[in-house]
């Protein structure tokens, strides 16, 4: 075995600086994996998806696009600039359409950002049940919903929260099983019950 293929087989893994990343060294350094987020200035590396959570992110996606008009854009696993050193990427954002810049564009503005989604993985749950939407409602977004899988039925069960202004907290709005079907940020209805929950 030579010396290249040890070092192969072992990854260089970057030294986070000692104050932490920033949003910048997010979209600078190089050979991250896809989809590495930003949370409090450390890198958060995501793991290999499950079945169940493109599945959804694919409907929600979808869905979305289909209920919401021509001032809204929908997009999928974008980087979402909260502060200097907070860059989540939401599994499914809806953002303002004049926010979009073109074809290029790899990161959006927590202030463009009306509803935030996250799919809830074993590997997430705290990020996805506390931390982000603590840091998505101190930013100001909106909306946010959070998806975690029915242990019953193994389909979609959709939490909605609203934004207190006043508190800068999220307030639980109710949850949607079958089908979800809410006015705000705009009309939206999708059935949640099209996920395919087989084997």
């Amino acid at each position: 075995m030579t010396a290249e293929s040890v070092e192969h087989r072992h990854p260089h893994w970057p030294v986070p600086p000692q104050d932490g990343y920033t949003v910048d060294d997010l979209f600078t350094l190089p050979d991250l994996p896809p989809h590495t987020e930003l949370i409090d200035g450390s890198l958060v590396f995501v793991s290999p998806q499950r079945r169940f959570h493109y599945l959804v992110i694919d409907l929600l996606v979808n869905g979305l696009r289909s209920s919401l008009g021509p001032d809204f854009s929908v997009e999928r696993e974008m980087t979402v600039v909260l502060d200097e050193r907070n860059g989540p990427e939401p599994d499914v954002s809806v953002v303002r359409a004049d926010a979009v810049t073109g074809l290029d564009q790899t990161r959006f503005s927590a202030e463009d950002v009306l509803l935030a989604v996250e799919v809830v993985s074993p590997d997430s749950e705290s990020r996805d049940r506390t931390t982000k939407p603590h840091k998505y409602a101190t930013a100001g977004i909106p909306h946010y919903w959070r998806v975690e899988q029915d242990g019953t039925t193994g389909r979609p069960l959709v939490h909605v929260y609203e934004l207190d202004p006043m508190t800068k907290a999220y307030v639980h709005m109710g949850w949607h099983r079958d089908r979800i079907k809410v006015d705000k940020p705009s009309p939206i209805a999708i059935d949640l019950g099209t996920v395919e929950t087989r084997p």
